[in-house]
């Protein structure tokens, strides 16, 4: 029960990145580290900087 828990997180969390992931200039296949809890938190923290570029800009 709990694999599967974390195997529907783990798609929740990726398949979003998939498309949120190239408006920001970063590689799509990079939403794989979702799977890891710690890698979404990285990807969110990476998103949140190219964001202040952009608003720099």
């Amino acid at each position: 029960m709990s694999a599967l828990f974390w195997l529907v997180m783990a798609v929740l969390t990726v398949v979003p990145m998939l498309k949120l992931l190239p408006h920001f200039g970063i590689n799509k296949l990079w939403a794989l580290a979702g799977i890891v809890p710690i890698g979404t938190l990285a990807l969110i923290w990476w998103m949140a900087l190219k964001l202040q570029d952009l608003e720099r800009r």
